[in-house]
Parts: structure tokens; C-alpha cells; sequence
């Protein structure tokens, strides 16, 4: 059995969180309890080692999935659980569409609950949360860069700048879209800001201009090979 995991739980239904919480301590894990999802549930993600979380759907005023769709984008690699009351096929299917390792549709067996718990976590365990390109590595469980085991100082901005290179090498992104995927709401989504980024991102990466991570394209944007 897979004891001491620490467990995000996310359901806005008092007495469900607290029955869940209760349960899953007694089979020996460790939780976190929420009633909605908001900036401090992705301050819990930064600062806590979650293992696995447990998500509800009909939150006040969203779906579940769209939370989860938006850390995984950001490089969040943990395991997900739907526990829900949507429990039509194509509700079941979509839930699996954003990122689910599994599906439970409420009223659900407790019993079954932990069974399922503890296998997600059992399987997904073994996955190796590493990115490497080139000899850039990235740690999805602390959200680390390092070169050459030297781990690098980046903003968060600098850090989600070069997330998405990573997520995309090869690749030409345009100064359109890495506003649109890195600043997202920000009041300083200027074109001129994307190119003072990338300028400041390569010289943490590449003091000495050699290696050539990130490449120019007069015109289009960048590419990172």
C-alpha cells in the first residue's frame, strides 16, 4: 500500500471534502483540503510535493477540468483523479480528454475509492517527472531548471518563457503566441516586452552566447533547437 502521499483534495462540498480527507488519512495518506480552486491552490503546487488530486467538476462557477487543463499547460505532471457527479458517458469521456488518470462518479464506495487512489498513485509513481533537451534539464516535481546539474535562477516568467520553448523545440513560436501563452492576462502584453524577455532569459541560459538555444527569425519570432 502506498502510505504517506500527500493528496490534493478538491470538492466544494463540505461534508464530502471532510469524508474524503477522513477516509484517505485512515488509509494512511496525508491531505489538503479546498473548497474551489484559485491562486492559492496553485501556491500549494509551488510549495507543497503533491502526489495526486482528487478533483471535483461542478465548482462555483467552473468545471474542474479547466483547472486542470491550465496547470498541466503550465507543466504541473500530477496525477488526476475526477471524483464527480457527471456521470454520462460523454461526461466520463471528456473527463478523461482533460487529463484524467481516472474517473470515480459520485455516489461512490468508499472502499473502492482507496483501491483506486492507491493504484493511480502505484502507476504513476514509477513515471520519472524529467524533461532534457539538449543539456537543459527540467523537474516537473519542483519546477527546477538546471544545465549541467547547475540549477538555474529564473523568474516565474523566465521559468513558464522557457517551459514553453522546451514543450515546443523546434517549433516557430511567434511573439503573438508566446504573449498569449506566457503573459496570458498580464497589462504588459507588448510585442517589444517578448524580445527584452527572451534577451534576458538567454543570457541566464547562455552567458556566453555559444550554445545558441534560442534562434531569431527576423520577422516571425523564435525557435528553440
Amino acid at each position: 500500500m502506498n502510505s504517506n502521499k500527500l493528496i490534493l483534495i478538491v470538492e466544494d462540498e463540505e461534508d464530502i471534502l471532510e469524508l474524503l480527507e477522513y477516509t484517505l488519512q485512515k488509509a494512511g495518506h496525508d491531505t489538503i483540503g479546498c473548497l474551489n480552486v484559485g491562486s492559492s491552490v496553485i501556491d500549494m503546487l509551488d510549495e507543497e510535493n503533491i502526489d495526486l488530486i482528487l478533483m471535483d467538476r461542478n465548482l462555483p462557477g467552473s468545471d474542474g477540468t479547466k483547472f486542470i487543463s491550465k496547470i498541466k499547460s503550465k507543466g504541473y505532471n500530477i496525477p488526476v483523479i475526477y471524483v464527480t457527479a457527471k456521470d454520462k458517458d460523454e461526461d466520463i469521456l471528456e473527463g478523461f480528454d482533460h487529463h484524467a488518470d481516472d474517473y470515480i462518479t459520485k455516489p461512490f464506495n468508499l472502499k473502492e475509492l482507496c483501491a483506486r487512489v492507491n493504484a493511480v498513485i502505484k502507476r504513476t509513481s514509477k513515471k520519472v517527472d524529467v524533461l532534457k533537451i539538449r543539456d537543459i534539464l527540467y523537474k516537473t516535481a519542483n519546477k527546477k531548471f538546471f544545465i549541467n546539474e547547475l540549477e538555474i535562477e529564473l523568474t516565474h516568467l523566465e521559468h513558464d518563457l522557457l517551459l514553453e520553448f522546451i514543450k515546443n523545440k523546434d517549433i516557430l513560436l511567434s511573439r503573438e503566441h508566446l504573449l498569449e501563452t506566457v503573459w496570458e492576462d498580464s497589462y504588459d502584453k507588448k510585442l517589444k516586452t517578448v524580445n527584452v524577455a527572451i534577451k534576458r532569459l538567454k543570457s541566464k541560459i547562455d552567458p556566453d552566447n555559444e550554445k545558441e538555444y534560442i534562434k531569431s527569425i527576423r520577422g516571425e519570432g523564435y525557435i528553440f533547437c
